[in-house]
């Protein structure tokens, strides 16, 4: 069973590998056509402000697991 921070924490951790993955210097030997594709996927990809937007809105959804925590 997925708890709401670890769904949280899924999407940020998602977010923060489509950034390394645009960085050369963090995954050398990528091709130039998976760089754009991740820069196209995080053109709308719901950034930390919005993860925590979420999880007042939806606590159930992307909420922390116990109350005050915050996982990163």
């Amino acid at each position: 069973m997925t708890m709401p921070n670890e769904r949280r924490n899924a999407v940020n951790h998602t977010r923060q590998f489509l950034v390394d993955l645009m960085n050369p210097k963090k995954t050398p030997r990528v091709p130039k056509e998976i760089r754009k594709r991740a820069y196209s996927c995080l053109k709308h990809y719901p950034g930390e402000y919005y993860m925590e937007e979420a999880a007042v809105q939806a606590p159930k959804i992307f909420g922390d697991w116990d109350a005050g925590i915050k996982d990163d």
